[in-house]
């Protein structure tokens, strides 16, 4: 009898790591979105499926030099994009200050 209680132990600690090496899985892949992945570079607009199946496509069809220069092209102009933003914004609140005085 020991010898079943020990067997039926084991199996719930293993269980217990396959539902923690689970989760970890579930959160890294997570990271690994396509959403997630292009925070960083300003490229939110391509989180959309059909856009990657797009540039899957010209990949896949070998215009990979062109897909690599219109992204980052696309990079360049949002972070420009997003430059002229907060300048505006600078320059806005620069002017409700200066007509305040």
């Amino acid at each position: 009898m020991s010898r079943l209680k020990e067997l039926e132990a084991r199996r719930r600690l293993l269980v217990r790591r396959c539902d923690e090496q689970r989760e970890e899985l579930a959160t890294r892949f997570g990271q690994l979105s396509p959403t997630s992945m292009l925070e960083d570079t300003g490229l939110i607009g391509l989180g959309h499926p059909l856009a990657w199946a797009a540039l899957a496509a010209m990949l896949y069809f070998g215009r990979t030099r062109k897909v690599l220069t219109a992204v980052l092209w696309i990079r360049s102009l949002l972070a420009f994009a997003r430059r002229a933003k907060q300048l505006v914004r600078l320059l806005t609140q620069a002017r409700t200050a200066h007509e305040g005085d």
